[in-house]
């Protein structure tokens, strides 16, 4: 079992709020920081301190102000320092042209947020069992 790290990439305030009271249930998440926007979760990368234990997941919405989603994707795909970390799209948008990009960037998977709270909550529940309890993760270090 992995205890994960996770980047939340999100600007709404409700799936902030629902994301992480369904992830923070139990203790397979180490730590869950949340960014409202592009530009602060690459700077958010960008700050990390080795000793702080990095990040094992993104959950990375696409409709985020001053970056899109796809613009921190393809940052963190590009850059040798992070384009080991597995980025989730967690998104509303369904259009066939958005999941194309993302998977031609390297998202590791690309999730449409059902509009019904409780069905959000069981896919981020199904999320957190697969990348914490069934996924093999790179050691941080390598």
């Amino acid at each position: 079992m992995n205890t994960l790290n996770i980047l939340l990439v999100e600007d709404d305030e409700g799936d902030i709020l629902l994301t992480t009271e369904t992830l923070n249930e139990d203790a397979d998440i180490g730590r869950l920081d949340v960014v409202r926007d592009g530009k602060a979760a690459i700077e958010y990368l960008e700050n990390l301190d080795g000793n702080e234990g990095g990040v094992d997941l993104v959950l990375l919405d696409l409709n985020l102000p001053k970056l899109n989603g796809l613009e921190v994707l393809k940052f963190i795909k590009k850059n040798k320092k992070y384009n080991r970390l597995p980025v989730i799209i967690l998104t509303t948008s369904s259009s066939q042209s958005d999941i194309l990009l993302c998977y031609q960037n390297y998202a590791n998977c690309y999730l449409i947020k059902p509009y019904d709270a409780n069905d959000f909550a069981e896919v981020l529940t199904r999320l957190k069992y697969l990348w914490s309890q069934v996924v093999a993760l790179p050691d941080k270090h390598s």
